[in-house]
């Protein structure tokens, strides 16, 4: 039983895609595609950069999907078959697509006003991100209560946990994790994402998700929100919750390895979830697919 993991913001690199689009007409074909459906170039930020370009957040978001979205065509034109999808916050909507129940041009279009969406909250209500490194979700958890301002934002793995607040809220938390001998880390985020500072992004997103008619996935589709397999009539209010809620993407590949997943496929750029998935269950393998050279290991599914 095989699960596609689709990143999410963070796995961006300015060159990604190009091969593909280069060596591949579907590759290319989608990259053309989103171009058109967002009115600019699109594919030209994917392949040239410049970094600071691709890094902002309403460009980030539909340049992963547009990346991700042409590796998973590519390999699916080259036998890839999958049992399960799921993505890390903005890949749900790559793995959406994959599994039929998003269409390409409505991702885009979604995607590129939930980044906008974003930005605009953060620029109202500054804030930040800390990876906190080898404690527990609940010691994670109490930490953020007792630095107040302060939320979980990912539970990653066992062992990674990252905290999203106010400037504040981040500041204090650093603190005390570093009176306790702890390993913090702050991130060079442009604001406090999953956290209930992003309220004013879902009420913007809103409209875009409701102008959207979801379908029912043709392939089980497992949300990192809830930790469990989500159908049509949930999907609207699943990606709205995830933008003030935790990714529980370590809860989520633990239910995908009770659910049989005897191997994981990365669709897109970077090995972020290959990752986080050995740390999860080590006994799952794992392949990448964002280059044309990846495709040689899908001979072995």
């Amino acid at each position: 039983m095989i699960a596609l993991l689709f990143p999410g913001q963070g796995a961006q690199e300015v060159g990604m895609g190009e091969e593909l689009a280069q060596a591949f007409p579907i590759a290319e074909r989608t990259f053309a595609e989103a171009d058109d459906v967002l009115g600019y170039g699109l594919s030209d930020v994917c392949f040239r950069g410049p970094v600071e370009r691709l890094t902002e957040t309403d460009v980030c978001q539909p340049a992963l999907v547009t990346t991700s979205i042409a590796a998973w065509r590519v390999a699916f034109e080259h036998g890839l078959s999958a049992d399960l999808v799921l993505g890390h916050s903005l890949g749900e909507y790559s793995a959406l697509v994959a599994a039929g129940a998003m269409p390409f041009e409505a991702a885009l279009r979604i995607v590129a006003e939930r980044g906008a969406a974003m930005h605009q909250a953060a620029q109202a209500n500054p804030g930040g991100m800390a990876a906190l490194l080898g404690m527990s979700d609940s010691d994670a958890a109490s930490l953020c209560d007792e630095a107040g301002e302060c939320w979980p934002a990912n539970y990653n793995c066992p062992g990674q946990v990252v905290a999203s607040g106010t400037r504040r809220g981040i500041d204090r938390l650093l603190g005390l994790v570093a009176e306790q001998g702890g390993k913090a880390t702050r991130l060079a985020v442009g604001g406090a994402f999953h956290s209930p500072l992003m309220e004013p992004a879902a009420e913007r997103l809103r409209p875009a998700l409701e102008a959207w008619e979801p379908e029912e996935p043709a392939i089980p589709f497992l949300s990192t929100t809830t930790a469990r397999p989500e159908g049509a009539s949930a999907l609207r209010a699943n990606l709205l919750d995830q933008l003030t809620s935790p990714v529980r993407f370590g809860d989520a590949g633990r239910a995908a390895v009770a659910m049989g997943v005897t191997g994981v496929v990365e669709v897109g750029p970077g090995r972020i979830l290959s990752g986080l998935m050995k740390r999860i269950n080590r006994r799952i393998p794992s392949l990448q697919i964002g280059a044309p050279g990846d495709l040689v290991g899908l001979e072995g599914l």
